[in-house]
């Protein structure tokens, strides 16, 4: 088939920052675009060729909403899994696979899936109801401290938390959960795998990343990960694993822990362009998005090596300010060597929203870094 500057017409389920970066991709290739969010301000609404305003978790919206075009792909992975089965038997190419976003869509189902492949996870229990837990507790069948996930609709660090009392639980949504293990881990680490439907795989090199404390979102990711390069392969094989096992087209996104003694566990995957590829913009040969693009269109697989080291830094917006957004101190920012903002095009800030991103790339690794500090500390996201 014709992608490029024809009647072919691709769908993206989603329109925020991750849908804009991948219709960077779509433009450069001439390939027709169109795209679903509940926003009337979605950051895609300015790139794509057509875009629909709906909610992504209504059946007949998304149904509706496939009709007509020739490939289906998402840029978030809480939609209606049942009208994208309907719309996979009726004929309609759906990647990533519904029948691998029933697998991940869910924590609680995820975390069964590592069990029943033997992929190294951490320890956990499953919970229909947040009140479970406290009886749990109480009866000894489970140990404090441990890390809540709630199992469907989580993202950017909401739907997780640290449970070190009882009263932490407060507050807490009451439907089905998971509790894990607390891993007294080393590093967190990640890797991103790209398969095609020829069943063709690449993996990125293995990132580190640094979380803020509170937040539990990403602060940093440096790539390459400053660890052993028998650690980087184990990571990096474990990650193909997975990607097989699941066995879907697109990128996977790998989260993993590095423990003490240098195993490597499996945290949660995410099937989409990630967080913790976003460095490869400017840092790699081909990057995530476009890499995305190649794999549900079936087209060859491109380099995934890195051109030079880089490091993300996540822009969110400041704690205490919510409305219009001001980006303050980009000027100073601009003058450093290598360093290159993205905003993703939301108006509105408000504590912790993910607003963009810079990269920072350098020869240097440690320079690299040196500098993403230096970022961290100059730009901020605030209200007028």
């Amino acid at each position: 088939m014709n992608y490029f500057s024809s009647d072919f017409k691709l769908g993206i389920l989603g329109g925020g920052q991750l849908g804009k970066m991948m219709l960077y991709e779509t433009r450069k290739w001439d390939v027709w675009t169109k795209v679903l969010d509940a926003s009337p301000e979605a950051p895609c609404k300015i790139s794509c060729d057509q875009f629909v305003q709906g909610e992504l978790l209504d059946f007949e919206t998304v149904y509706n909403f496939g009709q007509g075009l020739d490939v289906l792909t998402i840029e978030i992975e809480n939609v209606n899994l049942d009208a994208l089965e309907r719309l996979e038997k009726e004929g309609l190419k759906v990647f990533p696979q519904p029948r691998a976003l029933r697998i991940i869509q869910n924590k609680a189902k995820q975390k069964l899936f590592y069990v029943d492949h033997d992929i190294p996870t951490s320890e956990f229990q499953r919970f229909a109801y947040l009140s479970e837990i406290e009886d749990s507790i109480n009866n000894g069948g489970l140990k404090l401290p441990f890390v809540w996930k709630v199992a469907q609709f989580g993202y950017d660090g909401q739907g997780v938390k640290v449970v070190r009392s009882l009263a932490d639980l407060q507050g807490l949504p009451t439907g089905e959960c998971i509790a894990e293990t607390m891993i007294p881990f080393k590093n967190e680490l990640a890797v991103i795998v790209a398969r095609n439907s020829k069943g063709e795989t690449k993996t990125y090199p293995v990132v580190e990343m640094e979380f803020h404390p509170e937040a539990n979102q990403v602060e940093y990711v440096i790539c390459p990960a400053r660890i052993d390069d028998k650690v980087a392969t184990k990571a990096r094989e474990l990650a193909l694993h997975v990607a097989e096992k699941i066995g879907l087209t697109g990128l996977l996104a790998v989260e993993m822990f590095q423990t003490q003694d240098d195993q490597i566990l499996v945290n949660e995957v995410a099937p989409r362009p990630h967080n913790s590829g976003h460095y490869s913009i400017e840092a790699s040969f081909t990057n995530q998005f476009e890499q995305h693009i190649r794999c549900i269109l079936n087209l060859p697989l491109g380099a995934t090596e890195s051109k030079v080291a880089g490091i993300m830094v996540n822009l969110v917006g400041a704690e205490g300010h919510t409305g219009d957004v001001v980006y303050e101190n980009m000027e100073d920012i601009l003058k450093l060597e290598g360093v290159t903002p993205h905003i993703y095009g939301k108006k509105q800030t408000r504590p912790f929203r993910k607003m963009g991103h810079v990269t920072i790339v350098n020869p240097d690794i440690d320079q690299a870094r040196k500098t993403a500090q230096q970022v961290k500390e100059t730009i901020k996201v605030i209200s007028k």
